[in-house]
């Protein structure tokens, strides 16, 4: 398994946007990176997002999954972007991302516009960062900068998923050593997954909770049996039916997730075993009591996720076409 390469010390910057955030930057990237380079290219990739989620707004949810899927996988280099070819199945291909992965024709979308305005320049990595903070601010997370400068790789394997992403099956420990392989702290991994406050998940992620628990249990005791009710009837007949993360505000980002929590309204086990440890229990308790200060940490958290193992300066390349690496002449 790839070790995490920190390339550069963490910076402090203020940068103040439309909500008002502190945002850390990693030294390796740039804040207005594009500035000069392509000076529209952020605002062109917000109103790509703005256009699709105005079609759907369950889009600003998978684009914040994406991007959490494409960092932990090779790190922040858009490699799940990546179709699959007669020669190698992609990312794409393994079964933590299809078929519940979504949102690539945003991106599409944005880089096509992009292509038209600063040709071969802004980065598809780049692209899915800003979409994902995009996505944040508008479903009413905070507005953040988000450094940039990154390159794209040029390497995608079906299999490699399975060895970095966090299964939704795993407890609190587990999610704590899956993070820190990627240099994230325990205090970081809680308030990321307050990402849970929006978004939809599959029946098949969370039937063991409802059926045949255990030898004891039915299904787990952990799980408020009021939404456990709710859940059977909708999961019963079809493990492919999706359901809301978050039952109360499901399309706005929001501590309601931490909440839930507490109340044990919370559907994937991975989420609900952040209250079986003291540590991460008092982490969800003042979440839940400190909305704006989550707000402001989750904002932070995003940035320094996007930094990890960056490519950048003549590291990989800034593709064409963010389904396929560029050709070599």
């Amino acid at each position: 398994m790839r070790g995490v390469i920190v390339r550069s010390v963490w910076l402090m910057v203020l940068a103040i946007g439309v909500c008002g955030v502190t945002a850390i930057a990693s030294a390796s990237l740039r804040v207005g990176y594009y500035r000069t380079r392509c000076p529209n290219a952020e605002a062109i990739v917000r109103k790509a997002v703005k256009r699709a989620m105005s079609r759907d707004p369950g889009v600003a949810a998978a684009l914040i999954r994406m991007h959490f899927h494409d960092c932990f996988v090779r790190g922040c280099d858009a490699s799940i972007l990546l179709d699959t070819t007669p020669e190698n199945a992609s990312e794409k291909e393994n079964a933590a991302n299809t078929p519940s992965l979504r949102g690539f024709e945003v991106i599409d979308d944005a880089k096509r516009r992009l292509e038209s305005r600063c040709s071969q320049t802004v980065s598809c990595a780049d692209i899915l960062t800003f979409a994902a903070r995009d996505s944040v601010c508008e479903t009413g997370g905070s507005h953040y900068r988000v450094p940039s400068g990154r390159r794209d790789g040029r390497v995608s394997l079906k299999d490699e998923p399975s060895l970095h992403l966090p299964s939704p099956s795993l407890d609190a420990k587990q999610l704590e050593e899956s993070f820190a392989k990627k240099g994230l702290t325990l205090d970081e991994m809680v308030t990321l997954s307050g990402a849970h406050s929006i978004g939809v998940s599959r029946c098949s992620s969370f039937s063991g909770r409802l059926f045949s628990f255990n030898s004891t249990h039915e299904q787990d005791p952990s799980l408020n049996p009021g939404l456990a009710k709710v859940l059977r009837s909708k999961c019963r007949s079809d493990m492919d039916s999706t359901v809301d993360l978050d039952v109360k505000t499901p399309n706005r980002l929001d501590n309601e997730y931490y909440l839930n929590l507490m109340n044990r309204n919370v559907v994937l086990t991975s989420d609900q075993s952040l209250m079986n440890s003291s540590e991460t229990a008092r982490m969800v308790r003042f979440n839940a009591e400190n909305g704006r200060v989550w707000a402001r940490r989750f904002a932070r958290a995003m940035v320094k996720m996007g930094s990890i193992e960056v490519l950048t300066g003549f590291e990989g390349e800034v593709r064409k076409n963010c389904r396929v690496v560029n050709p070599y002449i």
